[in-house]
């Protein structure tokens, strides 16, 4: 029986591959799913990402996965992180996409703990932003980082975002950041 038309699967979207200086955003893949899994199961990773290590077994977790290529939220797209040679380091999307106001938030993570701190996750921003500033209508990109992840701000701050204010969400302190469409004009045209 086929699926109601409520469920039926979509039409294959554009096949977006974005190539940065160090990295490739491509879309995401059921493939990616054991790296993902892994990287959800890992409490620093979790600690970093404000939440806590995934709590599903891997079945169900790749069912999910499915799920979510077969079914696409229009509110948010998703990418991959591949570096040079095709080995999948991270994750990065754009989510809360409101088209009235022109606005989105942006996460990112890498996963794999041996491309830290070498430039993939600020290039992986970068591609990211110039596929938003160039591709879609949006004036205004935004994140939230955890208060203490000098880290994480120095390297959005790389990207050109600045910090706003501090905001307190669900019990944790962070730091909204944001980058507007001017701003990134400017920074884009002195690299």
């Amino acid at each position: 029986m086929p699926f109601p038309l409520s469920r039926r699967k979509p039409e294959p979207a554009e096949n977006i591959s974005l190539m940065g200086k160090k990295v490739e955003l491509r879309e995401k893949r059921i493939g990616d799913a054991p790296n993902d899994y892994s990287w959800r199961k890992d409490e620093d990773l979790a600690r970093l990402d404000a939440t806590r290590p995934l709590n599903m077994s891997y079945k169900d977790f790749l069912r999910y996965s499915q799920e979510e290529i077969d079914y696409p939220n229009s509110r948010s797209k998703r990418f991959g992180i591949d570096d040079h040679k095709g080995k999948h380091i991270g994750n990065c999307m754009y989510y809360d996409i409101d088209t009235r106001r022109r606005e989105t938030e942006l996460g990112i993570m890498i996963g794999d703990k041996e491309y830290w701190s070498k430039g993939y996750g600020t290039d992986a921003v970068d591609t990211l932003l110039e596929y938003i500033f160039t591709k879609t209508d949006m004036k205004r990109v935004y994140l939230h980082t955890l208060d203490w992840n000098a880290r994480a701000q120095k390297a959005f701050g790389k990207s050109g975002f600045q910090q706003v204010k501090q905001v307190r969400r669900r019990g944790l302190d962070f730091i909204l950041m944001e980058i507007l469409r001017p701003t990134w004009e400017q920074t884009r045209d002195k690299s």
